[in-house]
């Protein structure tokens, strides 16, 4: 019988197998290093065009927060002048109260009274004097409500009292300042300025 050594045929075998092995270890490492250098190199790129993203959205936002600033301020402007828009508007309208006051006082003030002084505060008024009775004042209290500027008379205090040697009631009292109603346009004006 023929003896043949397979050994070294099979120690060969084992040995290609084995180079093959490794060459295909060798070419998946760098296959692997080649794929990460270029998904790092395509995540650096995305990074990179976010973090561009994210630059621009900042500056945009600190112009917008600028212009939101500059909005508040002007607003606040704005609403310092309507403030002072009202005011104004509201003197114009009452500049003639203080005329009107002192005209229906007197006009309704009736003899024997004797107005020492006149405060005002707001939208009241006080009055404070002398009278030769209780019933002028009474008739004082009576003609000062019927006038279109005060209404509501009201009397805080009234007591006897003696001045330049005569007795005379002396008075206290509280009237509210009232704004006349305006009289509707005639309809006719009203359709002439129509038209």
């Amino acid at each position: 019988m023929i003896r043949i050594n397979l050994l070294p045929h099979r120690e060969e075998a084992r040995r290609q197998r084995r180079n093959n092995f490794y060459a295909l270890v060798g070419a998946m490492a760098l296959a692997g290093v080649v794929i990460g250098a270029i998904v790092s190199f395509a995540i650096g790129e995305v990074i990179d065009a976010q973090e561009k993203k994210n630059n621009f959205l900042r500056t945009e936002i600190a112009k917008l927060d600028k212009d939101i600033a500059e909005i508040k301020r002007l607003r606040g402007q704005i609403e310092a002048l309507l403030a002072r828009k009202q005011v104004i508007e509201s003197l114009q309208g009452n500049r003639a109260e203080t005329v009107n006051l002192l005209n229906a006082l007197a006009r309704q003030t009736p003899e024997g009274i004797y107005l020492q002084g006149i405060k005002q505060r707001g939208k009241v008024v006080e009055l404070s004097g002398y009278a030769q009775s209780n019933a002028r004042v009474s008739t004082l209290m009576r003609n000062l409500d019927g006038s279109e500027y005060l209404e509501k008379p009201e009397l805080k205090e009234v007591k006897a009292a003696t001045v330049d040697g005569r007795r005379v009631s002396q008075f206290v009292l509280e009237i509210s300042f009232a704004r006349p109603v305006k009289d509707e346009e005639p309809p006719a004006t009203a359709a002439g300025r129509k038209s």
